[in-house]
């Protein structure tokens, strides 16, 4: 009778984490498409918005460094005299 009752409890500590693990993937899984559904709205968003009026003429800033974190999207736009509307 010892082992039946050991058995049993070997058995529902063994479904309690199944259960748990499956749990905790759906939750995961959940947040990290939320997080890249944000992500990629975010970017759409900053994608279409309209840049802000300039005042006077735009100047770009070809300091080195300025120019190492910088994206060929943006500095396609700075040697078009453009506004920069992304990063």
């Amino acid at each position: 009778m010892n082992r039946i009752k050991v058995a049993l409890a070997a058995g529902a500590v063994a479904v309690s984490m199944v259960t748990g693990g499956v749990i905790g993937a759906a939750l995961w899984g959940t947040s990290a498409v939320a997080a890249n559904a944000a992500g990629v709205t975010a970017v759409t968003l900053a994608a279409t918005a309209s840049p802000p009026p300039a005042a006077g003429t735009f100047k770009s800033n070809e300091d080195a460094t300025h120019e190492a974190g910088e994206s060929a999207a943006r500095e396609a736009q700075e040697n078009a005299g453009q506004f920069p509307t992304v990063p």
